[in-house]
């Protein structure tokens, strides 16, 4: 009689290629193939392991979730030095749209998490980006909720456009523009109404 002998808890450490990066790179990959992210049995499977090994690299699933979202936002165009910002501002914006598009269930994942992780990635990037300007903390503030509530806005219709046409990217560069005569133009007093 042959007994099958299922691996369970811990990975053996020799014997495996589990780690933390290893987890999170099928987990995005399981993402953008489903458009969701994977179960913990799910992800498991993929990767040939009990499910119990996945929780000895991350506490729980919101731990595991935390780590797939930031990874992800990681992927945004990061600004460089001397960059004019609005040339950086609408790059950030465009890759984070393209983001959002590739993975489908990014948007709802990253709006019901209790983690902030992957949001201060997007907002060190736009302070660092407008830090020119040098905007006081209320304006910068009003400034980066305007915008993310833009681009959120944005991705959701393009996920529930239901037209032969699709929504183009380039489409937000005109809102962009307003976004950026305001920055340009208004006074601390105006902008903090």
């Amino acid at each position: 009689m042959t007994v099958k002998h299922k691996k369970r808890g811990r990975p053996a450490s020799q014997a495996s290629q589990l780690s933390k990066e290893a987890i999170v790179i099928q987990a995005k990959a399981l993402m953008l193939s489903d458009g969701k992210i994977p179960s913990i049995r799910h992800l498991a499977g993929k990767l040939s392991v009990d499910a119990m090994a996945i929780y000895h690299y991350f506490k729980n699933k919101d731990a595991l979730l935390e780590a797939i979202t930031t990874s992800l936002v990681s992927e945004i165009c990061q600004p460089e030095a001397g960059d004019k910002w609005q040339q950086a501002l609408t790059e950030l914006s465009l890759s984070y749209l393209n983001l959002l598009k590739q993975y489908s269930g990014l948007l709802e994942t990253l709006l019901s998490m209790q983690s902030s992780g992957p949001a201060d990635i997007f907002i060190a990037r736009f302070k660092l980006i407008l830090a020119p300007l040098a905007l006081e903390e209320t304006q910068l503030n009003n400034a980066l909720c305007l915008l993310v509530d833009y681009l959120h806005g944005f991705a959701l219709a393009c996920r529930c456009n239901s037209s032969e046409q699709e929504l183009e990217l380039q489409a937000i560069l005109g809102p962009l523009s307003l976004i950026f005569n305001m920055l340009e133009t208004q006074s601390a007093d105006e902008f903090m109404i």
